[in-house]
């Protein structure tokens, strides 16, 4: 028998479509998962807590196969899965539409002043103008990292008809190559940042990059906050460039009450919820996870997998 780990919020979707050859142990703590870590050899550790999954990986001494509804696995022990021949499956594009979504509803909150508006709402005030003007239609979009999410919110602008360029290694039509963005940054109303966080990403937006933003232009961050210099844009956004920020995603998270950011007003901060507006992600989850199980009692490639040396 091939021992499953994983999370008893899982216990009523699984049930009756396990394999026979699979026994299943369920946690519902933190503790429950650290004792039944080391006989998993094949885990589904999803904690809240980034340092308790990090324990329950180490214990698990004798895992092949580790799942995670987590797109982004840079808290993961990534080194440790490597040298133990771990496969990792992680949730690459599982939350892919409902955080396109929140891009496209940041983009048009922007454009159209509506913080304004439900403030003026608060204040029962009846508004003669809007407070924002600005026509999606029209206007140019960089997308930085072209996975699942980059795509989506592709195919939604194209809706739009936002004339939208996307980075890739190979530079094309409608594309710019890894090297190229940079100096077209000014060129840009809205800045889409949904790079994996490896260290190649880390600090990508520096003071150098803001400072090249078109005066009036957006930068959204659906990525991590850790790709963006936090304080330079907070300089740049108080000097209007850019013009505003849309940021699902900051460092730290949670964002401490007496952070200044808090307070900058053209900051919109959204508490890294893009991924949590909608009600469909653990569902999709664990189809994936059958699928998968399927393809692991046949010898199979599992999908996705994680290059373990790249980090996405």
């Amino acid at each position: 028998m091939t021992v499953l780990v994983m999370s008893a919020m899982a216990a009523p979707l699984v049930e009756g479509r396990l394999p026979d050859w699979m026994e299943p142990r369920f946690f519902r703590s933190a503790d429950e998962l650290f004792d039944l870590a080391p006989d998993a050899e094949i885990g589904w550790f999803d904690l809240y807590q980034p340092a308790g999954m990090d324990k329950a990986i180490r214990l698990a001494t004798k895992l092949k196969w580790l799942n995670s509804v987590y797109a982004g696995v840079d808290f993961f022990p990534l080194d440790v899965l490597r040298e133990r021949g771990v496969t990792l499956t992680n949730g690459t594009g599982i939350n892919a539409i409902t955080i396109a979504e929140y891009v496209v509803m940041g983009m048009l909150t922007v454009a159209k002043g509506y913080r304004d508006v439900v403030r003026a709402q608060d204040r029962h005030e009846w508004l003669l103008d809007s407070p924002g003007k600005m026509e999606l239609s029209g206007s140019r979009a960089l997308i930085l990292g072209y996975g699942a999410i980059g795509q989506r919110v592709d195919r939604m602008l194209q809706g739009f008809d936002v004339d939208v360029v996307k980075v890739r290694r190979s530079a094309g039509e409608g594309t710019l190559g890894p090297d190229d963005w940079r100096a077209q940054l000014g060129s840009f109303d809205w800045v889409i940042l949904a790079v994996p966080a490896t260290p190649e990403t880390d600090g990508m937006i520096g003071a150098a990059e803001i400072a090249a933003m078109k005066p009036g232009s957006t930068l959204v961050n659906v990525a991590r906050g850790a790709v963006v210099d936090q304080d330079a844009l907070i300089e740049g956004l108080k000097a209007g460039r850019p013009g505003h920020a849309f940021l699902d995603v900051v460092t730290p998270e949670p964002l401490p009450p007496e952070h200044p950011l808090w307070s900058v007003p053209n900051a919109h901060v959204t508490s890294h919820l893009s991924g949590r507006a909608q009600t469909k992600m653990f569902e999709r989850s664990v189809s994936r996870f059958l699928e998968n199980i399927a393809r692991f009692g046949k010898g199979e490639t599992l999908q996705p997998q994680v290059d373990l040396s790249l980090g996405y």
